[in-house]
C-alpha cells in the first residue's frame, strides 16, 4: 500500500478550547461568560452539566502539557478566555488571568511545542451580552480594544493567532437556532451578528498588525463540503448556495470586501445593519486559513427562514456512511473536497484546526481504553488530507479535536471526543488507544494512502 510522508516542518496538534476544559469559571478576577450563564440555566444544558470545573485544566498546565509531550504534539490549539482577561469585556485586563496563558505558553514553548491561541471561542463576557451581544456594533470595538490588549501581552511569545472559531456557529447557534448561548431566537439578530463579526474580525487583524507586524493571523472556520440531493440543476445551484453561505460568508468579506451571492435577492444589508464604508472596513485579508471539518453536508432546494432557499437535508439512501455516536457521517472524502476548494479558492496556506469524532467507551478485559473506531476515524481523514497535499494543497498542520474528553457545549458530557479520557469526579487523565495511534503517527509522519 502506498505511504504519504508529510514534511518535517508539518504541525502534528490537538485542539481544545477555554469554556470547556479550563473550569475555574469564577476565580481569579474573571468575569461571567455568556456560557456560563448559558450552562448555569436549568433545561439548557443536557443533564444539567456545566464547565464550572470540566477538566480543570485551571489548576493542571503541568500534567497536561506533560500529555502534550509524551504524545509529540508540535503544536497545541487552545483559547484565551475573553472574561478571564477582561471580566466585563471591557477596561483593563486582569493580571491573574493573562499571567495564566503566559504560564501555559512558557509551558508549551518549554516542551518544544508551538502555541496557537484562539481569541475567541464563543464565551463572550456576559456584561457584553447584556449590552446586545454581536449583534450590537460597539461589540466590534470592544474585541479590537481585548485583540490588541492580548497581543501585547503575548505578543512576545507569539506570532501565529487565530481570531475567530467558528462564527458561523457561534452566531447561528447562539442567535438564531437558540441551542447554544445566549440562547436566543431572532434572525435578525443573527444576520447583524455576521456582520458585526466580520467588522471585528478585520478590525482585530488592523489593531493586530499595527501592533505586531510580523502576526501570521487566520480564523478557524466551521466547514462542510455541499453536495446536491439530486442530479436536478436546481439541487446543484442550492449546494453552491449554501456553500456561499455556511463555508463562505467569513472568509470572502475579508479576502474580497464582499459578501458572497448566497442569497438570490442579493445579500440583506439592510437587514444585517450594514451601514456607508463598511463594506471597505471588512476588507482586510487573512494570512492563512483554519479549517475545522467533521461531516460532509447533503443540500436540497427549498424555502428556508434565512432566505437562502437551499436546505441541508442529510445523506441519503445508498450515499450514507457510517455514524458516529454524536450521529455525523463519516465521510473522509469530505476533507479532501474541502481542502481543494479552499486551496483553489484562496490559495493561502491552510491549517486543519479541528477535525474529530465522538464515540463512547471500548474497553477491554484489562480496562483498556479501546476506541478502535477513533482510530478508523483518523485513518481515513487524515489519509484524505494528504491525498489533498498530494495534489498541491499547501496544508501546514493538523489539529485532532479534541486532546481531552471535555464539557461538549449543549451536549455536556455525554460526548467524548478526547484522545485522552477524563474522570470528571476525580480530573485523572487516562489515554486511549487512539493517543497511542497518534503518537505512532507523529512519530513515523507517515501514512497510508
Amino acid at each position: 500500500m502506498p505511504k504519504f510522508q508529510f514534511p518535517e516542518e508539518f504541525k502534528w496538534g490537538c485542539a481544545t478550547a477555554a469554556y470547556q476544559i479550563e473550569g475555574a469559571w469564577n476565580e481569579d478576577g474573571k468575569g461571567e461568560s455568556i456560557w456560563d450563564r448559558f450552562a448555569h440555566t436549568p433545561g439548557k444544558v443536557k443533564n444539567g452539566d456545566n464547565g464550572d470545573r470540566a477538566c480543570d485544566h485551571y489548576h493542571r498546565i503541568a500534567e497536561d502539557v506533560a500529555l502534550m509531550r509524551e504524545l509529540g504534539l508540535t503544536s497545541y490549539r487552545f483559547s484565551i478566555s475573553w472574561p478571564r482577561v477582561q471580566p466585563n469585556g471591557r477596561g483593563e485586563p486582569n493580571p491573574k488571568g493573562i499571567d495564566f496563558y503566559r504560564r501555559l505558553i512558557d509551558a508549551l514553548l518549554a516542551a518544544g511545542i508551538r502555541p496557537l491561541p484562539t481569541l475567541y471561542h464563543w464565551d463572550l463576557p456576559q456584561a457584553l451580552e447584556d449590552r446586545g451581544g454581536w449583534p450590537n456594533r460597539d461589540i466590534a470595538g470592544r474585541f479590537t480594544d481585548y485583540a490588541d490588549i492580548v497581543v501585547r501581552s503575548l505578543g512576545d511569545r507569539i506570532n501565529r493567532w487565530i481570531i475567530f472559531n467558528e462564527p458561523m456557529i457561534f452566531t447561528s447557534m447562539g442567535y438564531y437556532a437558540g441551542i447554544h448561548a445566549p440562547g436566543r431566537h431572532d434572525l435578525d439578530a443573527f444576520l447583524r451578528a455576521t456582520h458585526v463579526v466580520n467588522l471585528a474580525q478585520a478590525d482585530a487583524i488592523r489593531a493586530m498588525r499595527a501592533t505586531q507586524s510580523e502576526a501570521e493571523l487566520g480564523t478557524a472556520f466551521s466547514m462542510s463540503p455541499c453536495e446536491p440531493a439530486t442530479d436536478r440543476e436546481s439541487d446543484a445551484e442550492a449546494a453552491e448556495r449554501y456553500h456561499r453561505f455556511i463555508n463562505s460568508w467569513f472568509l470572502e468579506t475579508g479576502l474580497q470586501g464582499r459578501y458572497p451571492d448566497a442569497f438570490p435577492e442579493g445579500p440583506p444589508l439592510e437587514r444585517m445593519g450594514v451601514e456607508d464604508g463598511d463594506m471597505k472596513r471588512l476588507h482586510e485579508p487573512l494570512d492563512f486559513v483554519g479549517i475545522n471539518l467533521y461531516f460532509r453536508t447533503i443540500v436540497a432546494e427549498g424555502d428556508n427562514p434565512i432566505g437562502i432557499h437551499a436546505n441541508a437535508v442529510g445523506p441519503a439512501g445508498g450515499r450514507q456512511g457510517p455514524r458516529t455516536d454524536y450521529g455525523w457521517e463519516v465521510y473522509p472524502d469530505a476533507l479532501h473536497a474541502m481542502v481543494m476548494r479552499v486551496h483553489r479558492a484562496t490559495q493561502l496556506p491552510i491549517e486543519i484546526t479541528e477535525n474529530g469524532c465522538s464515540y463512547l467507551y471500548e474497553r477491554n478485559p484489562k480496562g483498556r481504553i479501546q476506541d478502535s473506531r477513533r482510530i478508523e476515524f483518523y485513518q481515513g481523514y487524515i489519509s484524505a488530507l494528504a491525498r489533498a497535499m498530494q495534489t498541491g494543497a499547501d496544508v501546514r498542520g493538523y489539529h485532532a479535536w479534541s486532546l481531552l474528553d471535555n464539557f461538549e457545549w449543549s451536549e455536556g458530557y455525554a460526548q467524548h471526543f478526547g484522545l485522552v479520557h477524563v474522570d470528571f469526579e476525580s480530573g485523572k487523565r487516562t489515554r486511549k488507544a487512539s493517543a497511542d495511534w497518534y503518537e505512532n503517527l507523529i512519530a513515523s509522519g507517515t501514512i497510508d494512502l
